[in-house]
């Protein structure tokens, strides 16, 4: 076995050296323009490489369902790394699509504002770890002037007099002008020839500052422009005589390293003027004004991101208006569908090391109904809840709305989801009901108690606030209940699978004879008599059905059982999702007594152990609990049903 690995590891070894040599390809400019013909795409500007990356991961265009709702464009490179975000992502594609032909919304900062734990900085870490993979590859292949200090584009030795010839030629367009130290050594070392000077690729890497920078304000009298335009090198102005010669300057500041590619700016607003300035004259002059050099091109993408109040504050400034007239605003709110954020937090206990801990069915889910709570606004809807909206925005059915109504529910709502508990929050009080989990299992209970104990140490909420999610913590708690008694009671139901089949054919042999207008026989009496509408009745109402659609329910059923015997499949109960949930009500009403009596019984006899311990295997088996979490679920129901 070691030998196996060892050889695994050192072919491990070989591929990545070899691919490392071919990613350091040189080579002069004069090869380079063989490869532009070839290949123009990489001579393309900074925001068609990161669109150009975007699309190389799959794009699902956006799509009418079969229910009205319009689907929205699914950008495939955030799969499975952000959830609920998909109208914030598609305004980040739509930017990045106008920038890379080049219209003006390219020369505008874009800003992602939100509330805290909200995405914004992992939808930049992650656009950055994507440039670093995808310049990596042939398509995202990215080469410049060996040597530069900012990784310029070769095309720019090009004079400006030949520059519409040869983009007519190499159908690419050319733009910008070399930095002060090629322009130098153009001279100095190649006496002008601009096919000798030497081409090399480069692969785009934040930690290696190539092609990726990243900026973070700090304390105003400590922070330097420095930081982002580059300083003179003291130690070298005696050797070349002067603070204005391009060698006796570092183009080492964030902008300069950012050239070509993505420049973040972390908390943008809280910067200083003079820092917002130097990012104003490169959004719309596309240039870096450094020290004693004239206007120095750059092309790069600049994303910063900041929170709602440091926006507002930022807006109410009249002194910032030309830079607010610079800035491309998208608003990254906390999701608010139900179902993306359970996907949240198992990404997040995912990426923790939680071996041997069990994590039981709908733990997940209770605390994001939670969090989601916290961030809706109260429905203005009279007959709909803070829980019914939640449902319908998780694209759930709630009786009386449809998804027109959703559409203009979030249309009317004016801050829904920039305020409310963070995934960071959720995941912190997960975390330490695991550690004091007893069993090594997180439940539901243990969650909602974790999150009303983190509420005492969630620093900046009001009284006001913490007495209203307490109180959606109760709302919440109801809704479990629920979920946790039809979770029992279906485990119950299917110990009485015959007893849920029988009813079942019951109501088949019913609703054909109303459906065919025809009597049915009692199998004992042979007397003939009418359908039982007070048994079908019985199954409808427990799902709702009004009595105006008890026939188009029945024919409906009818059709389903005949497209499936015409394929030789077996109907039964569990065919039809509305009708199975119909049979498992009305039998959970009818057995709610055996239910109560078995799972309350202090003492339970031989019968109703026999009867508890194949509910529990049942929610084992099929339902994903431990022993432990379902013996603990049944005892919480028994409780529910015995006050």
């Amino acid at each position: 076995m070691s030998v196996t690995m060892g050889t695994n590891l050192h072919e491990l070894l070989r591929r990545h050296r070899e691919e490392e040599a071919r990613l350091r390809w040189e080579g002069t400019f004069a090869e380079y323009l063989d490869i532009v013909r070839r290949r123009p795409e990489v001579a393309r500007l900074s925001h068609a490489r990161l669109f150009d990356m975007l699309r190389a991961a799959g794009v699902t265009e956006a799509e009418e369902g079969g229910d009205g709702e319009r689907r929205p464009r699914q950008i495939h490179f955030f799969d499975g790394q952000l959830f609920g975000l998909e109208e914030p992502l598609n305004q980040l594609y739509d930017y990045l699509e106008s920038a890379a032909r080049r219209l003006e919304v390219r020369k505008r900062i874009l800003l992602l504002m939100g509330p805290v734990g909200g995405g914004k900085s992992t939808i930049v870490t992650l656009l950055k770890r994507g440039l670093e993979r995808y310049t990596r590859t042939e398509e995202g292949a990215v080469y410049a002037l060996k040597g530069c200090p900012m990784h310029e584009e070769p095309l720019h030795l090009i004079p400006d007099s030949l520059r519409p010839q040869v983009s007519e030629e190499l159908g690419v367009h050319i733009e910008g002008s070399l930095c002060p130290v090629c322009r130098y050594r153009l001279e100095e070392e190649y006496g002008g020839d601009i096919e000798r000077f030497p081409v090399q690729r480069i692969v785009f890497s934040e930690a290696e500052r190539v092609g990726i920078g990243t900026f973070t304000p700090s304390d105003e009298k400590s922070q330097d422009i420095a930081e982002l335009v580059g300083s003179i090198d003291l130690s070298t102005v005696g050797e070349y005589g002067t603070e204005s010669h391009p060698l006796a300057y570092r183009f080492d500041g964030e902008l300069n390293v950012a050239n070509r590619g993505l420049m973040e700016f972390v908390e943008l607003l809280k910067a200083q003027t003079e820092f917002l300035y130097a990012l104003l004259t490169l959004s719309q002059e596309q240039s870096i004004k450094t020290g004693r050099f004239a206007m120095i091109y750059a092309d790069e993408v600049v994303i910063g991101h900041t929170n709602e109040a440091e926006y507002q504050a930022f807006v109410k400034n009249e002194r910032n208006e030309a830079l607010i007239d610079r800035m491309i605003l998208i608003k990254v709110p906390y999701n608010l569908r139900l179902s993306e954020e359970v996907k949240i937090y198992r990404k997040l206990l995912a990426e923790s090391d939680l071996q041997g801990v069990h994590v039981a069915p709908h733990t997940l889910e209770v605390a994001a109904m939670f969090a989601i709570l916290t961030r809706l606004e109260p429905p203005r809807h009279p007959n709909l809840t803070l829980m019914k909206k939640l449902r319908l925005y998780d694209g759930q059915p709630v009786e009386g709305f449809s998804p027109r109504d959703v559409r203009e529910m979030r249309e009317a709502a004016e801050r829904e989801g920039m305020t409310g508990v963070s995934p960071r929050f959720v995941i912190n009080c997960l975390s330490s009901a695991v550690i004091r989990a007893e069993n090594r299992c997180l439940g539901p209970l243990n969650a909602l108690r974790a999150l009303r104990d983190g509420l005492d140490h969630h620093t900046g909420l009001t009284r006001e606030q913490r007495e209203r999610y307490l109180n959606l913590i109760h709302e919440t708690r109801r809704e479990y209940d629920e979920i946790a008694k039809n979770e029992v009671n279906r485990a119950f139901v299917y110990s009485f699978e015959e007893t849920a089949r029988n009813l079942f054919n019951n109501y088949l042999d019913h609703i054909e004879a109303f459906c065919n207008k025809t009597k049915l026989r009692d199998p004992l009496t042979e007397e003939e008599r009418d359908p039982d509408e007070k048994l079908m009745r019985s199954i409808e109402e427990q799902i709702g059905v009004p009595e105006s659609a008890k026939k188009a329910f029945r024919e409906e059923i009818l059709l389903r059982l005949s497209a499936l015997a015409r394929r030789g499949q077996k109907f039964d109960y569990t065919s039809h999702d509305r009708l199975r949930e119909a049979i498992e009500k009305k039998l959970f009403s009818d057995l709610r007594n055996v239910v109560k009596i078995t799972t309350s019984a202090a003492h339970p006899d031989e019968e109703q152990l026999k009867r508890i311990n194949q509910v529990v295997q049942r929610l084992c088996d099929r339902q994903g609990y431990c022993p432990a979490c379902a013996n603990e679920v049944v005892r919480y129901v028994g409780q529910l049903l015995g006050r």
